[in-house]
């Protein structure tokens, strides 16, 4: 018996009024904006606090995953990327993570648009926009930091046609390995920990409640 959905309470509204911004590092990929805000839930006005936002020219980013059936199996594709923030903070052997592929949404790129060109760049996969579905909500990775939103898409592949990704150009895309895996493995890797980007745990275990586990 499927137990019953349970009924969240309505959010608080909240208002926010920016008394103070300054901003650092604009020339850069990111911009910090340091605010000192006043926030108003229900009536009450809050003491004024400061708080750290990132910025960037393109906020949000298509999260894919592309897929495949082999031998009656739900494969799914994965490529390596270098991570520098993780070697810089901790063991440089944790730079490199295993991800599905994913993207900025460019100006004026509907991400839909920003779904097909990236795995064309970073798989090799030429699909039409009308060939993604949508893989769930849309999320916000990191609220506390940046207003970011995930847009999630899957798309069924031919292993046939892939060709050799052309990538960005990114230093960080050199080298890159890709990989096709049963679904459940990836799955397993997620557990084991051998799959650490959160934005790939969570577009399998998507992809996981539409196609079925294998």
């Amino acid at each position: 018996m499927t137990a019953p959905r349970a009924t969240l309470p309505e959010l608080p509204k909240a208002e926010l009024e920016t008394v103070r911004e300054t901003r650092f590092g604009e020339a850069g990929f990111l911009m910090l904006r340091r605010v000192d805000l006043v926030a108003t839930q229900a009536g009450v006005r809050s003491a004024t606090f400061e708080y750290d936002v990132i910025d960037r020219r393109a906020f949000d980013a298509s999260v894919m995953v592309a897929h495949h059936v082999e031998d009656g199996r739900v494969c799914v594709w994965l490529r390596s990327c270098l991570r520098p923030p993780l070697a810089l903070r901790a063991d440089p052997m944790m730079a490199v993570l295993w991800e599905v592929p994913a993207g900025l949404v460019e100006p004026g790129e509907s991400p839909r648009a920003a779904a097909a060109r990236e795995i064309a760049e970073e798989l090799g996969f030429d699909v039409a926009e009308s060939a993604l579905a949508e893989l769930g909500p849309p999320s916000h990775p990191a609220p506390a930091l940046i207003g970011e939103v995930h847009h999630f898409f899957r798309v069924e592949v031919d292993p046939a046609k892939r060709t050799e990704p052309a990538g960005d150009g990114s230093p960080t895309e050199d080298g890159a390995m890709i990989v096709s895996i049963p679904l459940d493995e990836a799955l397993a890797a997620c557990r084991r920990g051998d799959i650490r980007d959160e934005k790939t745990e969570l577009a399998l275990r998507r992809l996981a409640d539409v196609v079925g586990r294998a």
